[in-house]
């Protein structure tokens, strides 16, 4: 079993703990991963003494975060996207609508989120509508309605008229 030290969190992680907490993590990933990104710094005494005023400073920035995931939450399930995509026949896409489109579309609509926020298990190759998890914040979780539609040309050919013999 890997020898464990404690960490103050400086961001809150997931299934690991909130900004400010001190928690007991496996040292190489306190060493390759949270301290390199700055996501915490190791708890030693002083360490503790000089953060516990950041501590508060940063309990009151995750909670402005997370109001904030909430207040998006709340737009983005508001919005509703309509895809336009080549299709067959049958409805099976030609190619596919990715994280990429859904935060392009929604981009357009003055919403600005992460495409790796948008979690899509696989892309989206038939027409119909679908619900899109998007994580905002570690506690937020919004949903998008996309309805991918067929695309129709700009203009409707009238058929043509049969030649008539005079």
């Amino acid at each position: 079993m890997g020898a464990h030290v404690e960490v103050i969190l400086l961001e809150t992680v997931e299934n690991v703990g909130r900004a400010g907490d001190i928690v007991r993590v496996k040292a190489g990933f306190a060493r390759n991963y949270l301290i390199p990104r700055h996501y915490a710094v190791p708890a030693t005494e002083s360490n503790k003494k000089r953060f516990e005023a950041k501590m508060r400073a940063l309990r009151l920035r995750e909670a402005q975060r997370l109001a904030d995931a909430q207040e998006l939450a709340k737009l983005i399930e508001a919005t509703a996207i309509v895809i336009a995509a080549n299709a067959g026949e049958s409805g099976r896409l030609f190619g596919s609508v990715t994280a990429n489109d859904i935060a392009d579309v929604l981009a357009t609509k003055g919403i600005t989120v992460d495409r790796r926020r948008i979690q899509m298990e696989e892309n989206i190759r038939q027409l119909g509508v679908f619900e899109i998890p998007i994580r905002l914040h570690p506690e937020v979780i919004a949903k998008v309605r996309v309805e991918v539609i067929p695309n129709q040309p700009e203009y409707v050919q009238a058929p043509a008229e049969p030649e008539s013999s005079a």
